[in-house]
């Protein structure tokens, strides 16, 4: 499968539920838009993820509105569920900072396996999402 079928599969996963622009330009594929839910967010992201190369030849803006009058209240609260990560930090810490408990580290690193391949392998920078 080409990039060109991954790029479509991504393409037409989006169709019905992405409210925005949706295109190939220059070998990457552009998402600059919003959907309703985080579960219409994640399906197209795991439609992105198919792609091989996503992380360098994907750009993708997805907001979640929340549906009719959703808004800044949304963004704002999708905005508050991930961490930057600093020199020194753990997942357990993060864990116990964010949610509570440092035992939850793993539902840290289950939401971010896009970009971990182990819960002891983090670096200054990342951007991680939380539950």
């Amino acid at each position: 499968m080409g990039l060109r079928d991954t790029y479509a599969y991504a393409i037409q996963t989006a169709k019905g539920k992405f409210q925005g622009n949706a295109e190939e330009r220059e070998g990457k594929l552009y998402f600059n838009g919003t959907v309703a839910t985080d579960a219409e967010k994640n399906e197209i992201w795991n439609a992105i993820k198919t792609i091989p190369t996503w992380q360098k030849d994907v750009v993708a803006d997805i907001q979640v509105t929340g549906g009719p009058g959703g808004g800044a209240a949304t963004a704002t609260a999708t905005a508050a569920k991930t961490y930057t990560v600093k020199a020194g930090d753990t997942l357990s810490k993060i864990a116990k900072d964010t949610l509570g408990n440092a035992g939850a580290y793993m539902k840290i690193f289950d939401l971010n396996k896009d970009q971990l391949s182990d819960p002891d392998k983090i670096k200054p920078g990342q951007v991680l999402r939380l539950p």
